[in-house]
């Protein structure tokens, strides 16, 4: 692959925040605010990865999160998630019929959404998600991880993006 930045220097991996999360969550949904800031300051330089951690009590979250890697599998998982996660009320009320509507009021194939739902197709990425989640501790949403440290949104977001930054900002030092 050539290089036309004018640079011959390669550019540093971006530093990985994976970021787990519930589409049926209310702090999920509060937390988007914090991700947008987040990506807008880092760009490319940091790695947002959404990672399911699906609750039993609410009982459309694992269809959510299937929903969300059929979004992923279409190229437009972000998008995804935070139309769903602002709209947690209506996904409480509406279920997979409300997951599918999302898809298509974002241009996606919501036929194959649907089809998804239904066969799947999805369901070992996330349950290999949880079971992640799980063995490193994570107990609710949103919980980020770092730099090899957890951070737990659940309980109170309060300073959670600026602990992430710093951080964001040392692991992107130490690689400089």
């Amino acid at each position: 692959m050539n290089d036309f930045s004018g640079s011959s220097a390669a550019r540093p991996a971006p530093v990985v925040l994976d970021v787990w999360c519930e589409l049926q969550c209310p702090d999920c949904r509060d937390a988007l605010t914090d991700l947008s800031a987040l990506r807008a300051r880092y760009g490319d330089r940091l790695d947002l990865r959404l990672r399911h951690f699906p609750l039993e009590k609410h009982k459309h979250a694992f269809a959510a999160a299937q929903a969300a890697e059929e979004a992923a599998e279409q190229g437009r998982a972000w998008p995804y998630v935070e139309a769903v996660l602002g709209r947690v009320e209506e996904l409480d009320r509406g279920g997979e019929a409300f997951l599918v509507e999302v898809a298509r009021e974002l241009g996606l194939d919501a036929e194959e959404f649907d089809t998804a739902l239904i066969d799947g197709r999805h369901i070992l990425i996330v349950d290999a998600d949880q079971a992640e989640g799980k063995a490193i501790g994570v107990t609710g949403t949103p919980t980020y991880v770092i730099g090899g440290e957890r951070l737990d949104g659940g309980k109170s977001q309060d300073g959670l993006r600026e602990r992430i930054e710093e951080i964001a900002d040392r692991l992107l030092a130490e690689q400089a």
